[in-house]
């Protein structure tokens, strides 16, 4: 059987691969440019890979249209990972929104003409529970994010609008092609490079202590290494068509509990995390005069109260918990350098 995972740089894209080749499976995965095959292969290498005849790199942007039909030829499934990436937040929202449908619709026309089985795409959290007010409730699949909610980021919008393409489009245009959508939390985990994922970012600030006092941010998280194996969950299992599944350890965890287990667990890596906290006032304050107090505005004070009962029902998935994803990704920072000791 052979799989294309776009976006094989990526953090969570390379894990799939990983565990992909370990189940004895053929690759393909898209890359933008040639020039980072090698840190495919040196993350893969990291992860304990050491024969390589089974997967191929493909030069391939989200953006163009050359090379997805090399890219899906022969292959039976599609893990699309892969996202438009900006260095900058755009001036104009479109310049975000358009390129995450677009790309979207360009993976799934090229798989379904290819004659895929079934595309499994990553979607976010952002796409199902921004706009749930109701504190008393669960969220689950079932819900969807307004994407014109007050506050939405654009990235999180550009989420939802290339999901709703895609359902949209496999119900009007997919032909045989099923869909399967994983919706996860704050993803944390071990990293396979020196070359962090941005969600590594909040928790640096926490273990060197330039984040001095402690907002009230709640988060559902999940590991990576768990969001990787429910992905492969939803590319064989039946159940799974046309369905998308929240991605969460289960439970929130709060930035202050967070430093409060790294101090406790890593106390020489987090000898500098703070546990003196702010209120939200404060920061909505700061934020008018200070770009990173800005940048953590939109997740203060959030409900992410959600359920995975879903993907361990229909899937079988268990996923690992809360502290052994943060926990795996401050090992990471000691283990790159970012932390030093």
């Amino acid at each position: 059987m052979k799989v294309l995972v776009t976006g094989g740089t990526g953090f969570l894209g390379i894990h799939i691969i990983l565990q992909l080749m370990k189940l004895g499976y053929d690759i393909k995965t898209t890359i933008r440019s040639l020039n980072r095959k090698d840190d495919v292969i040196n993350m893969l290498k990291t992860g304990g890979i050491n024969s390589f005849e089974n997967i191929e790199c493909i030069e391939a942007d989200l953006l163009k249209d050359e090379n997805w039909r090399e890219a899906v030829k022969d292959c039976d499934f599609v893990m699309h990972v892969a996202s438009p990436i900006f260095l900058h937040l755009p001036e104009h929202e479109d310049e975000m929104i358009r390129p995450a449908v677009q790309g979207t619709l360009r993976v799934l026309k090229a798989a379904r003409d290819a004659g895929v089985k079934r595309v499994v795409m990553t979607s976010n959290f952002g796409a199902v529970g921004y706009s749930h007010k109701d504190k008393h409730s669960i969220i689950t699949e079932e819900s969807w994010t307004d994407p014109n909610e007050k506050g939405l980021s654009v990235y999180n919008k550009s989420k939802v609008l290339a999901e709703k393409a895609a359902w949209e489009f496999i119900k009007k245009e997919g032909g045989g092609l099923e869909l399967a959508v994983i919706n996860p939390m704050a993803i944390f985990g071990p990293s396979l490079s020196p070359v962090l994922s941005s969600g590594f970012g909040l928790l640096l600030k926490v273990m060197d202590g330039s984040m001095k006092y402690i907002p009230n941010i709640n988060l559902g998280v999940v590991d990576v290494r768990d969001v990787a194996d429910l992905h492969i969950r939803a590319m064989t299992n039946p159940s799974a068509k046309g369905e998308r599944f929240l991605a969460l350890a289960g439970g929130n965890i709060s930035l202050l509990e967070i430093s409060r287990l790294l101090k406790k667990e890593m106390p020489e890596a987090a000898r500098k995390a703070s546990v003196k906290t702010i209120s939200d006032w404060a920061v909505r304050i700061a934020a008018m005069f200070n770009k990173d107090a800005k940048a953590i505005l939109p997740l203060v004070g959030i409900y992410r109260n959600a359920s995975n009962e879903k993907a361990r029902r229909l899937l079988g998935w268990q996923p690992g918990s809360n502290n052994e994803a943060i926990l795996a990704s401050a090992k990471s920072l000691v283990k790159y350098d970012h932390i030093k000791i």
